[in-house]
């Protein structure tokens, strides 16, 4: 298996040469146009050897429809790396939902989209399980629902598990105690200082728990009326643009990907970085760079999969909350694995984390 450089999380205008350097060995790629909502709907089947796929359906606003398809390509693959190295038996795949520039995203536009996108879903026969992403919902997924049996994430009160923004978040967290003991030799985060970017569902639940352990915190986000959150946690508040420059023990994107570019890891003043976005890396070259200036890096397919988790598992029926608990925990433990590994063989934290994957995907040949 080949992966790609990671790209930005959303637009990006250098979509040629993103997708030249996208080495697509998807098991199936669906681009189809809504015959509702007249929207550009693609899905990403990037590996099933594991199981079902499972990965989100994002809806967002891109320039062209091959930024969409970029975004899908790049995302399912990181969702069979993340899917792997949780222990899931899942594969990974993801779903796109392009709105062209200037679209008005109407409730009926979105009701829409989620018909059709369940009868985008439904055509692949059981290949791919959606659920929700960024600008989605588990209300959102209940329209999916009324198409296709292949949707997770339903509301509480329809008989689904909700959204899996509490587990993602501790997932997080688990990984930032485990980061934390890496480099202090104590899990405590009493006093350390994080600068969380991004304060959205995850970043927003993540700062609180943070501020509970008793932890220092700058925050920033490109909505003005979050610094209504770091008023009443008593944080420091910085704009969006500086938050990568703010000295502190740990940077913790949780907002757009391809923040760690080559310029924006130069200017880390951090130990470490630790976040909840998805495709931090601007490229694989990035990994090493923040190895050369000595700044611990956990890899986000690892970090961030306490939301599959949770939807995998909780899904079940008669599923058990303690166990479920204990495998978002649990990313702790793996993060810290990685962490040896890396040390052991000399390797980034991605190659490190990217083997872990490899080796669960390949015992399932």
């Amino acid at each position: 298996m080949t992966l790609a450089a990671p790209t930005l999380d959303h637009v990006d205008l250098r979509t040629p040469e993103i997708l030249a350097a996208i080495e697509p060995d998807h098991e199936r790629i669906l681009i189809t146009t809504g015959p509702r909502s007249g929207l550009t709907i693609i899905v990403a089947v990037h590996s099933t050897r594991l199981g079902q796929a499972l990965g989100g359906a994002r809806m967002w606003t891109y320039a062209h429809w091959t930024d969409a398809l970029a975004d899908a390509l790049r995302l399912s693959q990181a969702m069979t790396l993340k899917n792997a190295a949780a222990g899931l038996l899942r594969g990974g795949g993801k779903a796109v939902i392009r709105v062209p520039v200037g679209t008005a995203v109407t409730p009926e536009l979105k009701r829409q989209a989620m018909l059709d996108l369940g009868d985008a879903v439904a055509s692949l026969g059981g290949a791919y399980m959606t659920a929700e992403d960024v600008g989605t919902s588990a209300d959102l997924m209940a329209i999916v629902a009324e198409r296709t049996e292949h949707v997770c994430g339903l509301p509480a009160e329809q008989g689904g598990v909700g959204e899996p923004a509490d587990a993602t978040a501790a997932g997080v967290h688990a990984g930032i105690v485990a980061t934390v003991a890496e480099l202090f030799g104590s899990e405590s985060l009493d006093g350390r200082h994080f600068c969380i970017a991004g304060l959205g569902q995850v970043g927003g639940r993540l700062a609180r728990s943070l501020a509970r352990a008793g932890a220092r915190l700058t925050l920033s986000d490109v909505v003005p009326s979050k610094r209504e959150l770091a008023d009443e946690l008593g944080a420091a508040w910085v704009e969006p643009e500086d938050a990568h420059r703010v000295v502190a023990d740990v940077f913790v994107p949780c907002g757009l990907g391809g923040v760690l570019t080559p310029e924006t890891i130069a200017e880390l003043r951090v130990r470490a970085v630790v976040g909840a976005a998805n495709n931090q890396l601007s490229s694989r070259e990035s990994a090493a760079l923040l190895a050369e200036r000595g700044i611990l890096w956990a890899p986000d397919f690892v970090v961030n999969g306490g939301g599959v988790i949770y939807l995998d598992l909780a899904s079940v029926p008669g599923a058990d909350e303690a166990l479920v608990g204990e495998r978002v925990g649990a990313i702790g433990e793996t993060l810290a694995g990685v962490y040896r590994e890396s040390a052991a063989r000399g390797i980034t934290t991605l190659a490190a984390a990217e083997r872990l994957a490899f080796a669960r995907l390949d015992a399932a040949r």
